[in-house]
């Protein structure tokens, strides 16, 4: 069972930024594909940013320039630095890794920016 667990959501003003962190298996962490999804009410989830093994980034347009998607193969986490937070970014964040075209989920995250 792959097991992701993510944290560093909250309630922040419009402008305001976030760190949001996921910690995940360690035995397969760096050869995978991480990705961040959110989901708002009423919405489905989206794809907000994704990270490949080499090192290559994919953005939703609407976070480009915005938030920045990482990780630190040595303690097995991905990051997602959110900046210029924007209230339609509130929502559910969950990180994935996929593993063999599998794909596994985090819990989720709230994150929710105020005007």
């Amino acid at each position: 069972q792959v097991q992701l667990v993510e944290s560093g959501g909250g309630l922040v003003q419009v402008g305001g930024s976030l760190r949001l962190s996921c910690a995940g298996p360690g035995s397969i962490f760096s050869k995978s594909t991480l990705g961040w999804y959110r989901q708002a009410p009423g919405k489905q989830r989206e794809l907000v940013a994704t990270l490949t093994r080499d090192g290559s980034t994919n953005y939703a347009d609407s976070v480009k320039g915005r938030f920045t998607i990482s990780r630190d193969n040595a303690k097995n986490t991905v990051y997602l630095q959110m900046n210029s937070l924007k209230p339609e970014d509130t929502g559910v964040y969950y990180c994935s890794i996929t593993i063999f075209a599998s794909n596994y989920w985090g819990q989720g995250t709230q994150v929710t920016v105020s005007s």
